[in-house]
């Protein structure tokens, strides 16, 4: 029987208020951690479309190349600056793809058995998310590197799941990096969308000490995350202000196959390690 983990939600308080905006990034000044935006809509009355407005930023959403592309974010008026966070591209390479590829993973998701979920030997379907850099990313694109795969939510408070997973993550990277495993990359995939944007992952991975370049943490859209939790049999539950998750940790192969699966949070970096090296 899979186990069910409560994990509380630490919620920002200066977003208790925020509005949403959209909007053209103009500029970035690094100095003053700020964002120059053009806005083309908002759900605030301080703000108009037109209206150029600077918004203070975190260091995740900084480093990040959002010059020239429109952003959605929350925005909140504190320490007498406005700040903007859960900052989401809107446009970008391959963004109308993603939609496209995820309508048609919808559409099969909705036909699935209740019962059914991908398991070891299965392939897993094309979708595509938003990794920690703003880019959009197709599964298809990792066809020919095999890779870990893991779900986490950056607010997880229980140090045996998540925390625990985002650890053996980054052990698993460094050790492949010693044994020249260069084709082996890593997939950690939120299912906190809402919360969990391409900075605030960013900012969640350099906390663990992983390096980017091989690494991929994905966010998208609720209905997406919805789908691919039924697609690989992750049980998630909202109630009384906790989350409520199981976890599952995948090897997957350079053909996209399932090669190894290992259910809950007790998994260790040498069986996964293990099965690598086989492939």
């Amino acid at each position: 029987m899979l186990r069910l983990v409560a994990v509380s939600l630490l919620f920002c308080s200066s977003l208790a208020v925020a509005d949403e905006i959209r909007g053209k990034v103009i500029s970035v000044d690094t100095d003053k951690r700020s964002f120059e935006v053009e806005l083309t809509g908002s759900t605030s009355d301080s703000f108009s479309a037109g209206q150029v407005q600077d918004f203070r930023v975190s260091s995740g959403d900084l480093e990040i190349g959002y010059v020239g592309r429109t952003i959605q974010a929350n925005a909140a008026y504190y320490s007498k600056a406005w700040h903007i966070e859960q900052v989401f591209p809107v446009d970008g390479d391959g963004a109308k793809a993603m939609r496209d590829v995820n309508k048609r993973l919808h559409d099969a998701t909705a036909t699935m058995s209740r019962r059914k979920f991908l398991r070891q030997g299965d392939y897993i379907p094309n979708f595509a998310m938003i990794d920690q850099n703003g880019d959009f990313l197709q599964m298809r694109q990792m066809r020919g590197k095999a890779f870990v795969l893991n779900f986490i939510f950056t607010r997880c408070a229980v140090p045996k799941m998540c925390p625990a997973s985002s650890t053996r993550m980054e052990a698993l990277q460094e050790i492949a990096r010693e044994e020249e495993l260069e084709d082996l990359h890593f997939v950690t995939i939120t299912f906190d969308p809402a919360f969990d944007s391409p900075g605030v992952l960013r900012t969640y991975a350099e906390g663990y000490g992983i390096e980017l370049d091989n690494f991929h943490l994905l966010t998208g859209t609720q209905e997406l995350i919805d789908d691919l939790l039924r697609q690989f049999g992750i049980i998630t539950m909202e109630e009384d202000g906790t989350i409520n998750h199981t976890m599952a940790t995948l090897l997957v192969d350079e053909n996209g196959r399932i090669a190894f699966r290992k259910e809950g949070s007790s998994w260790t970096v040498d069986e996964f390690m293990k099965a690598a090296r086989k492939l």
